[in-house]
């Protein structure tokens, strides 16, 4: 199981440039909406695409999907974990969460790597 991040460290991480956010939903729900400067690497894409998305297999990444039930951000952070990525944690109760929470979204394409 993939290290928890919660809403608040993920929060105050992003306001601090500390991580890079993975949403882990196909492109269609990426463009509607994802948390602030989030690149897509959707979870059938994830291993053949990691290292174009994320070149720095040290940085901090957290992935997330739609909710806690979803089983997309998991997949993803294990992909990235046995690609070698040394920093990987997960979002687990999402998008619904945060927006649910009243924090800011991003929408478009214009954050996929």
């Amino acid at each position: 199981m993939t290290e928890l991040i919660t809403r608040d460290e993920l929060h105050a991480a992003i306001a601090d440039g500390e991580v890079t956010v993975v949403d882990a939903l196909p492109q269609a729900y990426f463009e509607q909406q994802h948390l602030p400067g989030a690149v897509n690497l959707f979870v059938e894409d994830a291993a053949a695409r990691a290292a174009e998305v994320l070149p720095d297999k040290s940085a901090a990444i957290v992935t997330y999907c739609s909710n806690a039930s979803c089983p997309n951000s998991e997949g993803v952070a294990r992909t990235l974990t046995r690609l070698g990525y040394t920093d990987v944690r997960k979002y687990r109760e999402g998008i619904q969460d945060w927006v649910e929470a009243g924090l800011p979204t991003e929408s478009g394409a214009h954050a996929v790597a």
